[in-house]
């Protein structure tokens, strides 16, 4: 076949364009100067095509070109008339394919499907690692489960990988912007490149990623009928992530430019450290028969051959069966294991992994957990996302000791009746509660450590006595510590805390006293249902 690569000197495309040629395509690489495809069209056996996109694209089809890639970008940036080279494909009788991974762009190609369908071509947007590979992946994983839960993806890079100038401005403009996703069933916003997690990757290799948009959260939820779906992408380089999570914190209030020039400088003095080894993880989660399951597939790239995953879907589109006619996003148009065999010949790796789930509360507890009502028990099983809701009242202690402790750990303000939210989010052995009364809300994480589960509010950990008397789920705490440092037991707050049932209803009965004084910093009581 003939292969028109736009952007085919770029950082995916000149890959794409290697791999293609690999395959024995005719590949042809469309630029505005020829000077600079010259040297790798030589290299690699491609040709060479003046053109400019933004210009008269008739050379593009006077080639005899079957397909027309788009390795340019930055698509969320091609100003009034995004779709002016997939129109001018369907014009031309020729089959089009990008490497979009921008959410508009991608969701706005199905305006086409009627002239692609007419034109009896296919145009294809985001064949890349999202939503192309990353829909392939959730595919495989979800094969056999009763329904998908959860969907969570990461794209993770090593820091010596090459970075386009698209690259860069794709994820600058997400910086601080709010990102829609669906979580537990709902669209909620979040602020792009917050809320990190851990993920694995295979060798042992861990990474931290940070929310980011991608067709994903928008096309995954109706496709998949997942009722969360998220993803994230992380850097190497601690410095650098955290630089752009605090960026970020900052944009959310102050909207600023951020300087290209002085980002790729940066980027540029701390390219010789780190590695060259970067992945990608996909995680889903759902029931399978009497069981909860979570299943990951990951992948490990090496040897510089990261920038290639971007163009491996463009590659097993083109060595499997044609697509039919239409204009879409590219969700499952290849399967995994086509995709697994079209990176065969570079230095990736993947893995696959099934757990079977158990509610953390249970873990713990061991066989009290059974004694207590359905109620509080249906409240702690949590193995994706769930969501509570009711009312509350809430007292706060009055004095500058206890004011100063609800300040600092966020604490609600008082209401003799109000609505009250918890949003769990399971994370491996973990689970992040959001409590929202009101407007005001504040996060806790809980876990097990060393037979003990723990409580964290930032960098102040409590480990609690969680146990069951009379049928009621009591957690006190018992011992405390900042980071690593423990605290004294005269500095613990005192605590009451029981989870109880009445009238088959969920209560909670929450008491916080000051430590020293003992005087009531914030007492919360009210009750809860799951929502849907």
């Amino acid at each position: 076949m003939t292969i028109v690569i736009l952007g085919g000197t770029g950082v995916f495309g000149s890959r794409l364009a290697r791999l293609l040629c690999r395959d024995g395509h005719r590949v042809v690489i469309a630029v505005r100067g020829v000077a600079d495809a010259e040297g790798l069209a030589a290299e690699i056996g491609a040709e060479v095509l003046q053109v400019d996109r933004a210009g008269d694209l008739a050379p593009l089809f006077q080639t005899g070109a079957d397909w027309v890639i788009d390795a340019a970008g930055p698509f969320h940036a091609y100003g009034k008339d995004p779709y002016r080279l997939p129109r001018a494909c369907i014009r031309a009788g020729v089959s089009y394919m990008d490497l979009s991974d921008n959410i508009e762009f991608c969701l706005g190609i199905s305006a086409l499907d009627a002239e692609a369908h007419a034109a009896g071509v296919a145009i294809l947007s985001g064949v890349s690692s999202v939503p192309a590979l990353s829909s392939a992946a959730v595919a495989a994983l979800s094969d056999g489960m009763d329904r998908i839960e959860m969907i969570d993806s990461a794209i993770l890079p090593g820091n010596r990988a090459p970075r386009g100038r698209s690259v860069i401005r794709s994820i600058l403009d997400q910086v601080g912007r709010r990102v829609p996703i669906t979580m537990a069933g709902r669209t909620e916003a979040v602020r792009g490149w917050s809320d990190a997690r851990a993920y694995d990757l295979p060798d042992g290799v861990r990474r931290r990623g940070w929310m980011i948009g991608v067709p994903d959260l928008a096309v995954f939820p109706g496709r998949f009928g997942a009722k969360t779906v998220s993803f994230r992408a992380g850097l190497e380089l601690s410095v650098m992530n955290r630089g752009l999570a605090a960026l970020s914190w900052i944009r959310a209030r102050m909207p600023l430019p951020i300087p290209m020039g002085a980002v790729r400088f940066g980027a540029g003095l701390l390219a010789p450290f780190g590695s060259d080894r970067g992945g990608m993880a996909v995680e889903v989660t759902g029931p399978k028969d009497d069981a909860w399951i979570r299943r990951h597939w990951r992948l490990l790239a090496e040897a510089r051959d990261g920038p290639f995953v971007p163009a491996i879907p463009a590659r097993a589109v083109l060595r499997n069966a044609a697509p039919p006619p239409g204009a879409r996003v590219a969700v499952a148009e290849i399967g995994l294991a086509e995709m697994e065999a079209a990176m065969q010949d570079l230095s990736i790796r993947f893995e696959r992994e099934e757990i079977v789930l158990k509610p953390i509360f249970q873990t713990q507890l061991g066989e009290p957990f059974q004694t207590l009502p359905k109620a509080v028990r249906n409240s702690h099983q949590t193995y994706a996302v769930s969501r509570l809701a009711g009312r509350a009242k809430v007292t706060r202690g009055a004095g500058l000791w206890p004011r100063l402790l609800g300040w600092i750990f966020r604490f609600p303000s008082a209401v003799d009746d109000g609505p009250v939210t918890v949003l769990k989010t399971r994370r491996e052995e973990t689970e992040i509660w959001e409590r929202r009364f009101g407007p005001r809300g504040f996060r806790s994480t809980l876990t097990i450590e060393d037979g003990r589960m723990t409580e964290r509010f930032g960098p102040i950990t409590f480990t609690l006595d969680l146990h069951v008397t009379d049928q009621a789920l009591h957690f006190p705490v018992r011992a405390a510590r900042i980071g690593p440092i423990p605290l004294p037991a005269w500095s613990l707050p005192i605590s009451e805390a029981a989870e109880t049932e009445t009238n088959g209803q969920f209560r909670f009965d929450v008491t916080l006293r000051a430590p020293l004084t003992g005087q009531l910093i914030v007492r919360y009581q009210g009750w809860l249902v799951p929502t849907v």
